[in-house]
């Protein structure tokens, strides 16, 4: 049964699939953030993502940790909004974990996302269930956390993982906001799905698609 492993370039292609997702959701994106927010979300993933993988792309280095920390700073310097930050901060934080690493193996892919989340939650201080990005990534990060990626087949963690992040948003919408400008709605901010949420929930699927494509 194949490994479920990444070396430097698949972390390329991580980063260039995201490219790819943030800029055909981007108007969707747009929407959903328009609902209780300023209706930049769309604009700030696309161009962030954008600028980290062109970045990625043109580098020849394989330390997985310099290569995700590289990403991370690019992005919080051309997409400074809340979420760019945030988001910026998670792959930095994953690069401080990887750092020295060339490949790594299913407990390593875990560490790139438990950072990953860890470096959102630590900065903006939000926790599961307030609806916010982390709420798109929740079930899948445990998911990776639990299960021996090397004991099942590469498609089959490929459908658990799109499949838990699916259910993740979905139960979004049934959340009280508790950041942002949707906190500011109070009861009026259940029944819509967070497009934050919606962001993790890409980048999952971004993920699913990677390996899924070995």
């Amino acid at each position: 049964m194949p490994a479920v492993s990444l070396s430097a370039q698949e972390i390329k292609n991580f980063f260039a699939k995201m490219a790819e997702t943030m800029q055909a959701n981007k108007d969707r994106l747009i929407e959903m953030d328009s609902v209780f927010g300023d209706g930049d979300l769309g604009l700030t993933m696309s161009k962030g993502f954008q600028a980290a993988n062109a970045v990625l792309q043109a580098s020849e280095e394989q330390d997985l940790g310099k290569l995700l920390y590289m990403a991370g700073k690019t992005m919080a310097s051309s997409a400074p909004s809340t979420m760019g930050t945030l988001i910026a901060n998670g792959w930095m934080q994953a690069g401080k974990t990887l750092k020295g690493k060339t490949e790594v193996d299913g407990t390593g892919i875990f560490q790139i996302f438990e950072a990953f989340y860890r470096g959102i939650a630590d900065l903006g201080g939000a926790k599961p269930g307030e609806k916010t990005i982390l709420d798109g990534l929740t079930g899948s990060l445990a998911f990776l956390q639990e299960t021996p990626l090397e004991m099942h087949g590469i498609r089959e963690v490929a459908v658990e993982l799109r499949r838990l992040a699916d259910k993740d948003v979905c139960a979004s919408a049934d959340m009280l906001a508790r950041h942002g400008r949707a906190a500011i709605r109070g009861e009026a901010s259940r029944g819509i799905i967070d497009p934050g949420a919606e962001v993790g929930r890409l980048i999952m699927d971004c993920f699913a698609d990677l390996i899924e494509s070995r």
